[in-house]
């Protein structure tokens, strides 16, 4: 990294670090969001494919959505019709996973209906102004994708460790911790991977400064 773009990104990592959906600032690891489907549902590989495609039809056009409904509807009555957009949107995103993943489906649960109201999609609506269309696609888009990230990283970590498979297939013939399978083993999965996340983003900003202050 040169001295320049280390420089201008410890410039702007205050602003990078709030708006950095992916990195940064990814819900779950800096905002905590999403945490019942990860610890209770995603316990597979598959479970966490099939959160991720309920999540990537249903947060960006519910964002998208609500932006425009706010510009012409009161916004104490946000969390209102921000719900109700992803309830409407939850019929089609059913059949669309019951018709990619079958009846596997019904191994997440109510975990995939109670999407509609987690804090993932509803949670920062209520803002005095609403979103501007473009700003929330962008946002959207990036917090989807942060979030699956970290949804496929444990959901694909807790089989692999639980059962010693990926996706079903063996990989290993033993069960490295078999008590991943559970709640208890999903929160223990997630602590860790949001711990060595944020160390990852503490080790990468203390570089940055480092580089900046080289280069002065």
């Amino acid at each position: 990294m040169n001295s320049e773009k280390a420089k201008y990104l410890a410039e702007n990592m205050e602003l990078r670090s709030r708006t950095d959906r992916l990195w940064l600032n990814n819900p779950v690891i800096m905002q905590g969001l999403g945490l019942a489907p990860l610890v209770v549902a995603a316990t597979t590989g598959r479970n966490a494919l099939i959160l991720a495609l309920a999540v990537a039809l249903l947060l960006t056009p519910t964002r998208l959505a609500g932006s425009l409904l706010g510009s012409v509807l009161p916004r104490r009555f946000a969390i209102f019709y921000y719900a109700g957009v992803a309830c409407l949107l939850y019929i089609p995103i059913y059949y669309v996973c019951l018709d990619v993943f079958g009846v596997a489906i019904r191994q997440v649960g109510i975990y995939l209906p109670l999407l509609v109201i987690d804090q993932l999609i509803i949670r920062r609506y209520t803002r005095e102004k609403p979103e501007r269309p473009l700003r929330a696609l962008r946002r959207g888009v990036a917090t989807t994708v942060g979030y699956c990230i970290v949804l496929l990283l444990v959901g694909f970590g807790r089989e692999f460790l639980a059962l010693g498979t990926l996706l079903e297939e063996p990989v290993l013939s033993v069960r490295l911790f078999p008590l991943a399978a559970d709640p208890a083993g999903g929160f223990l999965l997630v602590g860790a991977v949001c711990a060595g996340w944020r160390g990852c983003i503490r080790w990468y900003k203390k570089h940055v400064n480092m580089e900046a202050k080289r280069g002065v």
